[in-house]
């Protein structure tokens, strides 16, 4: 077997090892000094600042619908644990009154001097032992077994009830963890994005806070701000759709704020929740549960109305306003904007029921 040890080193040799790395060491630093030489690395372009912003931004979105996921999924959990613990409060009472019922046959039995083994068995301090031993009632008379068979029936409620209400409670703080994870990821993305900003010239540095096309077609470029024409193009539209839709140019302007769902503030899939729920339709929270709503559209039957996904992963989302155009909210710092829907990776589209 080959041994691990290590080999024993002269001192002489150790020493004139680590003196001689010092010195390479120093004499690397010195050149670098004196000539600005070195392996540092290389400065990105403006181009390149801003494809890592994007990125940066991207993934900050992907971990905002985990958060929102996360967090719509601890809000019902935490709704159905106070409904539970309200449950288990009215079915504990209602336990109390029969366990006080029994108490009430002993006690006529006791005053008659009757108090059979069986129910005294039953008396015990432990509810368990009831259970246990409620075939002896049999042995008490039909009085007494109403009463156990009453009280069997409350403890079992309570014990189903309170069993749910631990099983809520862990979900609950599994989402809650979730929260926290996300809410990390979140910060940190949007953290390097903004150091990345910071290194951009000014003039390209607010394109890129603002939300400015940066890889849309050129023709496109012209049609980011509103005009009349294209609203009248929007009231094709009928029914509810129109109403989602108004509601999202009604929006134009508003700020960015992820996991905001309105009335001040939107992240993506906030503004299309909103802008639907305004419409009379519920949608669920994240993009990639609101692709799954309503009927899947291929992208040449997209009507003013329908949500349109981006990105492989379904991070993105924004609301179809017709004439090749969507409203969506873009990032923190990109107030809610028009954009041109080959702004982005297309992903799918969907039209709500």
């Amino acid at each position: 077997m080959a041994s691990h040890r290590k080999p024993k080193q002269h001192p002489l040799a150790s020493n004139t090892v680590r003196t001689a790395a010092t010195l390479a060491l120093a004499g690397a630093a010195t050149a670098t000094l004196l000539d600005g030489t070195g392996h540092a690395a290389p400065r990105l372009t403006t181009a390149q600042l801003r494809d890592r912003v994007d990125l940066f931004y991207q993934q900050a979105e992907v971990a905002t619908e985990r958060y929102n996921g996360a967090k719509e999924k601890a809000t019902a959990a935490e709704t159905a644990l106070d409904g539970l613990q309200d449950e288990a409060a009215r079915k504990t009472q209602r336990l109390n009154a029969a366990r006080d019922a029994l108490g009430s046959v002993a006690t006529a039995q006791y005053r008659d001097g009757s108090v059979p083994t069986s129910m005294r068995l039953l008396l015990s301090s432990t509810p368990g032992q009831y259970l246990d031993r409620a075939s002896l009632a049999d042995q008490a008379g039909s009085r007494e077994a109403v009463a156990v068979d009453r009280f069997r029936h409350e403890l079992r409620d309570v014990q189903q009830v309170r069993t749910t209400a631990d099983t809520r409670l862990a979900e609950l703080r599994r989402q809650q963890s979730s929260i926290a994870r996300d809410k990390h990821t979140i910060e940190a993305k949007l953290n390097e994005a903004r150091q990345l900003l910071d290194r951009m010239p000014a003039p390209a540095r607010t394109a890129v806070e603002q939300g400015d096309i940066t890889s849309a077609p050129a023709h496109a470029v012209a049609a980011v701000v509103p005009t009349a024409a294209q609203a009248v193009h929007t009231a094709s539209a009928t029914g509810r759709a129109a109403k989602a839709v108004a509601f999202a140019y009604a929006a134009l302007g508003k700020p960015y704020v992820w996991g905001a769902t309105g009335p001040s503030a939107f992240d993506c899939s906030g503004l299309t929740q909103a802008a639907w729920q305004a419409a009379g339709v519920s949608l669920p929270r994240t993009t990639y549960t609101q692709i799954n709503s309503g009927r899947r559209i291929a992208r040449g039957q997209l009507a003013p109305g329908d949500l349109v996904f981006f990105y492989s992963g379904v991070s993105h989302v924004g609301i179809y306003v017709g004439n090749g155009q969507m409203i969506h909210a873009p990032h923190p710092g990109a107030p809610v904007r028009l954009a041109p829907v080959d702004e982005m990776p297309f992903a799918g589209a969907a039209r709500p029921a």
